[in-house]
């Protein structure tokens, strides 16, 4: 039962801490209007005051015990759990990355809105409440019950720590985007940085803390998700619900796009990147002598410049940047040689559908795959896990979705007004350009190069990182910097909201179901807490390494995981739900093949230029996804059915009326 006087108490407290926040806000207003505070200081406040709350928050919620570390002690309210839901589920690419895909890409980025959006009502209406009932703490817990045996819980742990991890380092380098901008350090250090803010939020408390922190966070990143946008759809409307107001935008961007088109400057700028995109592809097709030759050149360049040419630094870094194999050399031009073709061709219609069939196959595979990645998520399902009934686990699936929509019904308001800003830098002189094209560009996340030396920005010279879009409103709409700051601090806090989930959940693979439930079932509770904290400080440090290289833009990264998530969790957990007749073979043998086939295709389409159908590599479960519900049906059907007490497990759970005891599991 839902204890009414716990639910007061955290309404009377979130509702201070939500009151406090607005009063520093406006407190940071005035010091920057009128006590002049520099942005540096703001920045400062944002991260490590926001930072400092979530700690606080961590540390007065530790515990060794084990229910309350990996579920929270099973009393979370649905309010506060779907709140905490959204939070964990928003991560740094709802907050940063979609509206900046959406911005540059336009109609093709609404797979991602659909998709997410979609794939929690498949979430709450086939598998949470049924996975509630089962009582448990983890998916491989749910597997090894309803499958029996150990090798479909290690599968799945391995399934688990895949894709949880592929996430994690996206969460990790939104960090260090974040941290390096806030304070003006390298994005590696920036990384490292922002590690700290995200331990001391899990470390101590396990779920009870990150529950309890990403509650204060999602307050945090609501409220800095919305301000910039509600001020933009003022400025050009009148009208602040940018919701229903964004149209204005819409028709702006359009009319520029198209005259763009035929613009003789335009096109002379697109000539360039199309002679590039030629000379790359003759590079990768001499390879390795190519490569060879480039290095060569280089050395020879900088042997010529005397000790203290100026021109020597930058030789220098771009011999340090140069590929270090043949290999290396034909992923990175291979991925150049497409930029610079996508930029040769006239900028498309921000409204139209994808023209041909290939890009509408892309666009509805990779919708398909985030829906069904969303509902097999394992950080997302283990927050059902923390209801005190079924009954709240579906309660707190509709909170969450409401909490959800503020954000996401939002997102293509950001991106049509973020484009229409941007936009406004074409036909400026390169002398004009704003602070903010500088500022960015030092963090490498903006390029604007004169490319026909005409003095002139044209379209087709301006090279945009999706992840700066909604960071860098604020400062493209001529808002205080407090508003900036305060943008930055609602995405370190998606951020870290979602990376503590995953951390949590690592953690809680390798020390709770493989080696408390496989290798040592004697182990205490206090040892098995002690365990998980310090499997948590090493996965944490490991992300941040692999987050180091920017392997891709964040909402690259996170796709990565859901196309990893609907090809191997996914079937198993809906066939283990709705199929009685589903057995261990089939289960082991769909997620292994559907896991393989998944990664095989996403390395050779992202890093060897291979694709099939046009599919790119961040819908490439839609290969391994059906080939894990075709092997684990036809195996199933070809082996000895499941014993009739995992059958009647599955009719029991099937009807999730009441709960399973809290300890019961325990």
């Amino acid at each position: 039962m839902v204890d009414r006087d716990f639910v007061d108490r955290l309404k009377k407290v979130y509702s201070i801490y939500t009151g406090g926040l607005i009063a520093i806000l406006v407190l940071l207003y005035l010091g920057e209007k009128v006590l002049g505070l520099s942005p540096s200081f703001i920045g400062y406040v944002f991260l490590f005051g926001t930072i400092a709350v979530y700690a606080a928050i961590g540390i007065i919620s530790r515990t060794g015990q084990v229910a309350e570390y990996y579920v929270a002690g099973r009393r979370v309210p649905s309010v506060f759990n779907g709140m905490a839901t959204a939070a964990d589920w928003m991560s740094a690419a709802s907050f940063i990355g979609m509206a900046g895909v959406l911005a540059l890409q336009g109609y093709n980025g609404l797979a991602f809105i659909m998709g997410w959006t979609g794939g929690y009502v498949l979430l709450g209406v086939l598998i949470a409440p049924y996975l509630r009932k089962f009582g448990a703490y983890t998916i491989p817990d749910f597997l090894d019950a309803r499958y029996g045996g150990k090798l479909p819980r290690f599968v799945g742990i391995v399934a688990t720590l895949i894709v949880s991890f592929t996430y994690l380092v996206a969460q990790i380098t939104g960090v260090g985007i974040i941290a390096s901008r806030l304070l003006g350090l390298p994005y590696e250090v920036g990384v490292f940085v922002g590690l700290a803010g995200i331990l001391v939020c899990s470390f101590l408390g396990g779920m009870k803390a990150v529950t309890w922190t990403q509650v204060a966070q999602y307050i945090v990143l609501i409220i800095a998700y919305l301000i910039p946008v509600t001020v933009l759809s003022y400025k050009y409307t009148g009208n602040p619900v940018s919701q229903i107001s964004y149209g204005f935008a819409l028709q702006g961007v359009e009319q520029k796009l198209a005259q763009l088109k035929d613009d003789p400057k335009e096109k002379e700028v697109r000539e360039i990147h199309k002679k590039r995109a030629e000379e790359l592809k003759a590079k990768i097709a001499n390879l390795p002598q190519s490569w060879e030759q480039g290095k060569k050149e280089l050395e020879n360049k900088l042997k010529a410049l005397p000790a203290n040419d100026p021109k020597r630094a930058e030789v220098e870094k771009q011999l340090k940047d140069y590929p270090k194999s043949p290999e290396e050399a034909k992923a990175k031009w291979t991925e150049a040689m497409k930029r610079a073709q996508d930029a040769s061709k006239p900028p498309r219609s921000y409204t139209a559908p994808p023209a041909d069939a290939k890009g509408m196959v892309n666009f509805l595979a990779l919708m398909l795959m985030l829906m069904l990645g969303t509902a097999g998520l394992p950080h997302v399902i283990m927050r059902f896990y923390t209801t005190p009934t079924v009954r709240e686990a579906r309660t707190s699936a509709g909170w969450a979705l409401f909490f959800i929509m503020l954000l996401y019904l939002t997102a293509p308001a950001y991106a049509a007004f973020g484009r229409y800003e941007m936009l406004n830098l074409v036909g400026k002189a390169f002398s004009e350009m704003p602070e903010w094209v500088q500022k960015w560009a030092k963090v490498n996340l903006i390029t604007v190069k004169d490319l026909n030396g005409d003095g002139i920005v044209q379209f087709a010279e301006i090279s945009i990182h999706p992840d700066m879009v909604v960071l860098a409103t604020p400062e493209i709409a001529g808002l205080p910097y407090v508003i900036a700051g305060f943008v930055a601090a609602g995405g370190l806090a998606a951020a870290l909201s979602t990376a503590d989930g995953l951390l949590i959940t690592i953690s809680n693979a390798i020390s709770h179901d493989l080696y408390y439930k496989m290798i040592n079932p004697n182990l205490s509770p206090s040892a098995r807490v002690k365990i998980g904290k310090a499997l948590l400080l090493v996965v944490a440090v490991l992300g941040a390494y692999v987050a180091k290289f920017k392997l891709a833009i964040i909402v690259e990264l996170v796709a990565w995981a859901f196309s990893l998530a609907a090809a191997s969790l996914f079937p198993a957990l809906v066939l283990g739900i709705w199929d009685k007749r589903m057995n261990k073979h089939g289960a082991i043998a769909g997620m292994v093949v559907g896991l393989t086939v998944t990664i095989v295709y996403l390395y050779l389409s992202r890093f060897k230029g291979i694709e099939l159908f046009g599919i790119k590599p961040i819908a490439s479960g839609i290969f391994g996804m059906p080939m894990n519900f075709l092997v684990a049906l036809l195996v199933s059907r070809l082996t000895p059915p499941p014993p009739e007490k995992l059958q009647a497990f599955v009719d029991s759970i099937r009807y999730p009326k009441g709960a399973v005891r809290a300890g019961a599991q325990e």
